[in-house]
């Protein structure tokens, strides 16, 4: 009798648990899907915030932009962000078709602005940013965005697969043959070989399945494909180790020959192939000039960086209002 009603709790109970597993399935489903619908909603939302946001750079001319590496001209360019103060302050230059200039300063200096204003992600307070001898505010927008490349500081990946990130999705339509020759030229060959599934492996949103070197090299293909006449890199190696920057550093030269470039400098050293140096302390230009002429002067801001850095310390050096570096 004992072994029977031990049968019968345990048959009992077994029932029990089925039965209750069977009403929590849908709850933790319904759980699942509300923290999707919250995420989704906030995503929206947040959506809806950004295209809320008034534009900084509005319409543009009809003027085209000429083939070949393009000319810069900077005259009196002045900017200054919505409520603060001037990120840039009466800064005028001129680079020939195919120079390469480094931009170097310490933080807030207006390196990134100066960039911004390059690709025309902003348009400056006073003064003319010109590209290929037109003013970027009277050229049209589609040349400047097909004309100008711009790799970031910090690279995004898509969660899609690796021909997506290079096209866009098809915005810059390429064949595969392209796709290979301009990850080949910038040494990714035996990386997307070795994928599994070659130009149509699925890439993670943030990178996941690539190296930060990696995700650095593929932004630069998906410039490369362009054929852009300006290239704009804003510290494109500042977070990776010194063995990847090496291999950056060799796409950087394959990337940037035959073009005009702004290479906004983290690394002094990634400015070694750099035809001009631009010094920025604070908005202002303090020193400009061709790059070995300051290199090999010991008196120049940029000599005395350089020695800094080799040395593995901070530029002791005076900025025009006596404030160091």
């Amino acid at each position: 009798m004992a072994s029977l009603a031990a049968g019968a709790w345990l048959y009992r109970t077994s029932a029990v648990s089925q039965y209750t597993a069977l009403l929590r399935r849908p709850l933790e489903l319904i759980a699942d899907q509300l923290q999707r619908v919250q995420e989704a909603v906030a995503g929206v939302s947040r959506a809806a915030e950004l295209l809320r946001l008034p534009r900084r750079v509005t319409g543009g001319g009809a003027r085209p932009l000429p083939p070949g590496p393009l000319e810069v001209v900077l005259d009196g360019v002045s900017f200054a962000y919505e409520g603060g103060s001037e990120a840039l302050r009466d800064v005028s230059l001129r680079l020939a078709p195919g120079t390469v200039l480094g931009v170097v300063g310490r933080t807030g200096s207006g390196k990134t602005t100066l960039g911004r204003l390059l690709v025309r992600l902003a348009d400056p307070t006073a003064g003319t940013v010109g590209v290929g001898g037109a003013d970027l505010r009277s050229a049209r927008i589609e040349d400047v965005r097909a004309r100008i490349g711009f790799v970031p500081q910090e690279v995004h990946l898509f969660g899609a697969s690796l021909r997506d990130n290079l096209t866009l999705f098809g915005a810059h339509p390429a064949g595969d043959g392209e796709l290979a020759g301009a990850l080949d030229g910038l040494g990714l060959g035996p990386w997307w070989r070795a994928l599994p599934d070659g130009l149509d492996t699925m890439l993670t949103s943030g990178g996941t399945g690539a190296s930060a070197g990696e995700a650095q090299l593929v932004a630069f293909a998906r410039v490369f494909l362009r054929d852009p006449g300006l290239v704009v890199l804003d510290e494109a190696s500042s977070r990776i180790d010194p063995v990847t920057q090496a291999r950056v550093q060799r796409a950087m030269d394959h990337l940037l020959a035959g073009r005009t470039a702004a290479v906004i400098a983290h690394r002094l050293s990634t400015l070694d192939r750099a035809d001009q140096v631009l010094v920025l302390e604070d908005g202002l230009v303090v020193e400009h000039g061709g790059r070995p002429a300051l290199a090999i002067d010991p008196s120049t801001w940029f000599a005395r960086m350089l020695g800094a850095e080799r040395r593995g310390g901070r530029v002791p050096v005076e900025a025009g209002d006596g404030q160091a570096w």
